[in-house]
C-alpha cells in the first residue's frame, strides 16, 4: 500500500478522487482550480516543441542511413492510414447498430449558432487540401516553435535532421549539442510530471463543479457508445495487432498505467509525450523509431479521434432526422482521412475538424455540432486514451517490422522484471536511457 501512495500512479489516481469529492461537495470552490490544471498543461506545452525537435533530429542522425529513415517513416505511414480507416469505420458501424441519435428529433432552429462560431472560423483553413499543406509549412522555423505547431515542428525537425545525417562527422558537434539538450528537456520534463496530481486535481475538480456528479455517470448515449467503441478498438483490434506482433496489449496498457492516468485526469495526451517516449526506449524499441514514429503519430495517428469523428456525423444526422446515403457515409470516411490530420494542436480540435467534415457533406447540418459541445470535454479522455494507446501499439509494430526492438528485453519490461524497474527522469539513476541512445540488451 505505501508503495501505492509513493508512486506517480497512485498521487494520481488519489488526486482523481480528489477532484470528483471537492466538485461534487464545493462546486463554486472547484470551479476556482482550473488554473491548476491548465497551468499544468501550459508547462507541458512549453517544452514539448523543444523535446519533438531534439529527439526526431537525435534519431535521424543517430540512424545513419537516410534510406532507412525513409522507409521507417512509409511502413508508418502506411500503418497510420489502415488503423485510422479501420476506426473511421467502427465509429460508423457501432452509430448505426446502437442508434444513440435516434428520437431526440432536434428542430435545427432551437438551437444556437453563436456557440459555434470559434469553431467554424477555425475549420475555415481545412476546407481544402492546398489550404492544409500550405498550413504545416512554417513561415519562419521559429514561429513553429512560437506556436507549438507540432506538424510544422515535424516538418523542419526532419529537414533539419536529414541534413545534419548528410554531413556527417562534419555536424559531430551540432549533434552531440542536440544531445545534451535532449537530456536537459527531459530532466526539465521530469520536474514538470511531479506536478501531475495537482494538474488532474484542478482539471477534474472544475470539470466536476461545473457539470455535477451526475454528468459523470450520465453523459447520454453518444458518450457511452464512443466509449464502448475505444475499448472494442483497444482491446480487439489492437489488441489482435499487438498479439501479431508478439506482445499483449494489456501488458502494455500496465505498464503505461501512469502516464494513462494522467492522461485520464487531464484528457490530454500531450501531457505525457516525453514519458511514453522514454518508457517504449526503456522497453527496448531503439531510439530512432521511437523518435520518429512517437511525434508523426500524434499528428497522422488519431485513432481514438477517428472513431468519434464518423460516430458523432452520424449521431448529428440521427438527432436532426437527417437521411445518409451510402455514399455520404464513404464520403464521410475519405474527407475525415484528411481533415483528421489538422486536428492536433488546434483550440478545441474536435469540433473543428467536425465542422471542416460536414461541410463538405451538406445534407448533415453543421449546426448540429451544438448539441455535442457539452459533451465533449467527457469524449475527450476517451478520445486522448485511445489516440495514445494506439501510437504506443504502432511505434512498437514499426519497430517488429524493421528489426528495431529488443525482443527479449521488452518481454522481462512488459513481465515487470525488477532488475529492469523504469526509472523517471528527475530521479538519479545511471541506468535511465536517454533520448540518443538506445538501451542494449540486459
Amino acid at each position: 500500500m505505501l508503495k501505492f501512495f509513493n508512486s506517480l500512479f497512485g498521487r494520481v489516481v488519489i488526486a482523481l478522487v480528489a477532484g470528483i469529492v471537492i466538485g461534487a461537495v464545493f462546486p463554486h470552490f472547484a470551479q476556482t482550480l482550473r488554473p491548476l490544471g491548465d497551468g499544468f498543461l501550459k508547462l507541458i506545452k512549453m517544452v514539448i516543441g523543444p523535446i519533438v525537435f531534439c529527439v526526431v533530429v537525435s534519431g535521424m542522425a543517430h540512424a545513419g542511413d537516410l534510406r532507412k529513415v525513409g522507409r521507417v517513416g512509409l511502413k508508418a505511414v502506411i500503418y497510420f492510414e489502415v488503423m485510422t480507416t479501420i476506426a473511421l469505420v467502427i465509429g460508423a458501424v457501432l452509430a448505426y447498430a446502437t442508434r444513440p441519435g435516434v428520437g431526440m428529433n432536434i428542430n435545427l432552429h432551437s438551437l444556437d449558432p453563436a456557440s459555434l462560431s470559434t469553431y467554424t472560423e477555425n475549420a475555415k483553413s481545412l476546407k481544402d487540401t492546398a489550404g492544409f499543406l500550405l498550413k504545416i509549412i512554417p513561415d519562419t522555423a521559429i514561429n513553429a516553435f512560437a506556436t507549438g505547431d507540432i506538424l510544422q515542428i515535424l516538418v523542419f525537425s526532419v529537414l533539419f535532421g536529414s541534413a545534419l545525417s548528410l554531413l556527417g562527422n562534419k555536424a559531430q558537434r551540432v549533434s552531440s549539442l542536440i544531445d545534451e539538450l535532449s537530456q536537459v528537456f527531459f530532466r526539465v520534463m521530469g520536474f514538470i510530471i511531479k506536478l501531475a496530481p495537482l494538474g488532474v486535481l484542478g482539471a477534474i475538480a472544475f470539470t466536476t463543479g461545473t457539470y455535477g456528479v451526475e454528468s459523470l455517470k450520465q453523459l447520454g448515449m453518444l458518450v457511452l457508445v464512443f466509449y464502448a467503441s475505444c475499448i472494442v478498438f483497444v482491446v480487439v483490434v489492437l489488441g489482435v495487432v499487438m498479439r501479431l506482433a508478439g506482445f499483449s496489449i494489456f501488458k502494455l496498457i500496465r505498464y503505461l498505467r501512469e502516464e494513462l492516468s494522467i492522461v485520464l485526469g487531464t484528457a490530454s495526451s500531450d501531457a505525457v509525450l516525453p514519458q511514453i517516449m522514454r518508457k517504449l526506449e526503456w522497453m527496448g524499441v531503439k531510439d530512432s523509431t521511437v523518435g520518429l514514429v512517437i511525434p508523426t503519430g500524434y499528428s497522422f495517428n488519431l485513432d481514438g479521434f477517428s472513431i468519434y469523428l464518423t460516430l458523432a456525423v452520424i449521431f448529428i444526422a440521427q438527432a436532426t432526422n437527417t437521411p445518409l446515403s451510402i455514399h455520404d457515409l464513404i464520403v464521410v470516411v475519405l474527407v475525415s482521412l484528411v481533415t483528421s490530420k489538422g486536428a492536433h494542436g488546434i483550440p478545441g480540435s474536435a469540433i473543428v475538424i467536425l465542422a471542416a467534415t460536414l461541410s463538405a457533406i451538406p445534407a448533415i447540418p453543421v449546426l448540429g455540432l451544438v448539441l455535442i459541445l457539452p459533451v465533449d470535454w467527457f469524449v475527450g479522455i476517451a478520445r486522448a486514451l485511445t489516440n495514445l494507446i494506439g501510437n504506443c501499439v504502432a511505434t512498437v509494430v514499426v519497430a517488429v517490422w524493421e528489426n528495431d526492438i529488443d525482443r527479449a528485453r521488452a518481454h522481462r519490461v512488459l513481465n515487470r522484471d525488477a532488475a529492469l524497474r523504469y526509472v523517471p527522469a528527475g530521479e538519479d539513476s545511471g541506468a535511465e536511457p536517454t533520448a540518443g541512445e538506445h538501451v542494449p540488451a540486459v
